[in-house]
């Protein structure tokens, strides 16, 4: 699981029919302090998180293509939850 920051959106016009319908987003990761990492991702939104919310994105296919139930999806990333707070010690 990945800790991350939706910085954007991605638009497409021409897509696979599996995302049709389903909000894309740009998530930078973060490190477990919260801290900026520079690197990103793309992954499917199922949780309708918005610009700037802190988020947990799972990015492993299998894992992705159960949550939205469908074994052949063509998805590697997928958000799952909202951060309210992180506590590292």
């Amino acid at each position: 699981m990945i800790l991350g920051r939706i910085i954007g959106a991605i638009h497409s016009t021409i897509n696979h029919n599996f995302y049709n319908g389903k909000k894309l987003l740009l998530v930078e990761k973060l490190s477990p302090s919260g801290k900026r990492s520079g690197s990103y991702l793309i992954a499917v939104d199922s949780i309708d998180a918005g610009a700037g919310e802190t988020v947990l994105v799972l990015e492993e296919g299998n894992s992705a293509r159960q949550v939205v139930n469908d074994p052949m999806a063509p998805i590697r990333s997928i958000i799952v939850g909202i951060v309210d707070e992180i506590q590292a010690q």
